[in-house]
């Protein structure tokens, strides 16, 4: 089984080591399944996730941007042999139009974890990297008609370059975090969004061991669902996403 874990920007814009990642990634999935990290071809408008990102206000739009681009990857992974498609980014960009155009499952981490979440407990809550994903994230679940579940949506205020020396205090900060939505809001697990943060940086096994809460790992999560799609011959289904007939020079050549 072959799985793209799209990335939601360029190659170039990418701060982390893909090779790494890729490891990590692979960690989590079954044998026999193998995850291979996907870039969008360079698009305009590629330079507002860096701007928004520098005044920490990643509220979105970044996202809105990068849509046909990541839509146009989608179809190539398609005719290129994989079996399912996963956005890599907790937010889920791009993955509404890919199912739109192709009939491989494509997988966003966000929904898919909320289901699995809220099919093992009643109260969600989420932790976000800044303050400005929180107004974000509440459209996003009203979007899904999943807000109904969560209690809350807590910011780490942590974005940006060397993240891996600020991982205890990552960690301790998200511990301090988990532990409050449980005690203020309710929330009997939580989901962390921004994978950059969690699981790259901080593991979300050690923020259950800290705080002895459910703490969903999203990735490895949306990979073993990924799994389960393309075992079982499942994907997203044509009466919700109808789909033309359409080939990949559609979607690169000017009309």
């Amino acid at each position: 089984m072959r799985i793209m874990f799209l990335n939601k920007a360029p190659k170039k814009s990418v701060a982390y080591d893909p090779l790494e990642i890729e490891k990590l990634l692979n960690s989590y999935a079954s044998p026999g399944t193998r995850i291979e990290i996907g870039f969008p071809d360079d698009f305009e408008g590629a330079r507002v996730e860096q701007v928004l990102g520098e005044q920490k206000m990643l509220n979105g739009l970044d996202h809105m941007m990068e849509q046909p681009a990541l839509i146009r990857k989608i179809v190539w992974a398609a005719d290129n042999g994989y079996d399912a498609v996963i956005q890599s980014n907790t937010f889920d960009p791009g993955v509404d139009g890919g199912r739109l155009a192709v009939n491989i499952p494509i997988l966003g981490p966000f929904r898919t974890t909320l289901h699995i979440a809220t099919n093992l407990a009643d109260r969600i809550g989420i932790i976000v990297p800044l303050a400005a994903h929180v107004p974000y994230t509440w459209r996003l679940l009203r979007t899904y008609g999943m807000d109904r579940f969560v209690t809350n949506i807590r910011s780490l205020g942590v974005y940006g370059t060397d993240l891996k020396s600020q991982k205890e205090a990552i960690t301790a900060k998200a511990a301090g975090l988990i532990e409050g939505l449980v005690h203020e809001t309710g929330a009997e697990c939580v989901i962390p969004l921004g994978g950059a943060l969690i699981p790259y940086i901080v593991d979300p096994a050690e923020l259950q061991r800290r705080t002895n809460v459910h703490v969903y790992n999203t990735k490895a999560v949306t990979i073993r669902v990924a799994e389960l799609c393309v075992g079982l011959g499942l994907t997203q289904s044509p009466l919700t996403y109808p789909r033309g007939k359409l080939i990949y020079s559609d979607f690169v050549q000017p009309a």
